[in-house]
């Protein structure tokens, strides 16, 4: 294999990493491939990188799942500048409901960014996480930039609630295999724009990015988009307001804005989405008086109102099922508070 680490910029598009397939070489998924060949990278992030349309072969962009061939010219692009990622001990609170020494669940609060990515190169949960592991009192010193251990799911920056974190490689790979096994428990509590005639339904649609907008993703069909990743949501009605309803989501399936995305899908996004719509009004009344009760909901809570509420799981070592749940938060507490208090003939 002839390879070369490149950072050229060209078009505003950086080559990370090219390498020339050898002639002997068998067929193999090109994430396991690159996973093999590239250092300081895990399988996970490549998958990553080629669902955001970065990992190119032949000049082409490919699926994780794209087999390579003898001679095959494989890219790995930024649309960023290549930056170190290497994760520094910072001292930032951890809400940390549970702990042992395999496995360790946090609370998230909202804004707390979980890993360094382009634009957040500091001040994750992961260099929290850092700090943590390597203060006198931890159980056991870990290395966050180890990828064989750490965060086994994530959420969004604006999500708040429970998050699963490995402590060993075992406990990771057990956890990992039940995550992708679709045996884990996670609900989350949203509210939504708009009311429902029903109680309960299923969203099930594949998820990509949007090819307009690479900071986003949508539903796509599969036959149009074979990257994108299949999705399964099912939904409850918690309680209903007028215009807007507060709902649980369980999680089949554990994609990229799936929840914010699946809701906006049916015609429900998140309240004060940004991203996806939340933003807007929806529904409700054409009055002064209703924009304005609407704006100080968005200024009491100013971020998708999404919280993972429950988490559950086995225990990588003891076999022991395991249950956590959350409460809301106060900027989550206070918008509900409000809209339960809504009387609709004050703001006519």
């Amino acid at each position: 294999m002839n390879s070369e680490a490149l950072e050229i910029e060209q078009d505003d598009i950086w080559e990370r990493w090219r390498c020339e397939v050898d002639k002997g070489q068998g067929k193999v998924r090109v994430d396991k491939y690159l996973a093999e060949h590239m250092t300081n990278t895990s399988r996970n992030r490549i998958q990553t990188a080629a669902d955001a349309g970065n990992v190119w072969v032949n000049g082409k962009a490919v699926a994780s799942n794209y087999r390579v061939k003898p001679g095959d010219i494989i890219q790995v692009l930024l649309d960023h500048e290549p930056h170190d990622y290497t994760i520094t001990p910072e001292n930032i609170p951890l809400d940390i409901v549970y702990e042992d020494e395999d496995v360790l669940v946090i609370n998230k609060p909202a804004g707390l960014v979980v890993h360094p990515g382009h634009g957040n190169y500091e001040h994750t949960l992961l260099h929290a996480l850092a700090w943590h592991f390597e203060h006198p009192a931890a159980n056991r010193q870990i290395d966050m930039n180890d990828p064989s251990i750490g965060l086994v799911h994530r959420i969004d920056k604006d999500t708040s609630g429970l998050l699963l974190i490995a402590k060993t490689p075992e406990a990771k790979a057990h956890l990992g295999k039940q995550f992708f096994d679709h045996t884990t428990e996670r609900s989350y509590n949203a509210l939504v724009w708009g009311t429902f005639a029903e109680d309960s339904g299923t969203i099930e649609g594949a998820l990509a990015r949007d090819n307009r907008d690479r900071t986003i993703y949508r539903v796509w069909d599969q036959e149009e988009c074979p990257q994108a990743k299949e999705a399964v949501t099912h939904w409850k009605v918690l309680e209903r307001f007028p215009y807007v309803t507060l709902v649980e989501c369980r999680l089949e399936t554990g994609r990229t804005h799936q929840i914010r995305v699946h809701m906006a899908h049916i015609g429900h996004p998140l309240f004060a989405d940004d991203k996806y719509g939340g933003m807007e009004i929806r529904k409700g009344l054409r009055t002064q008086k209703y924009r304005q009760y609407i704006e100080n909901c968005f200024a009491l809570c100013p971020r998708q109102v999404l919280h993972a509420r429950t988490l559950g799981f086995t225990h990588p070592r003891t076999g022991a099922r395991m249950h956590f749940d959350s409460q809301w938060p106060a900027d989550f507490s206070a918008l509900i508070a409000k809209w339960r208090a809504y009387e609709p003939n004050t703001l006519t």
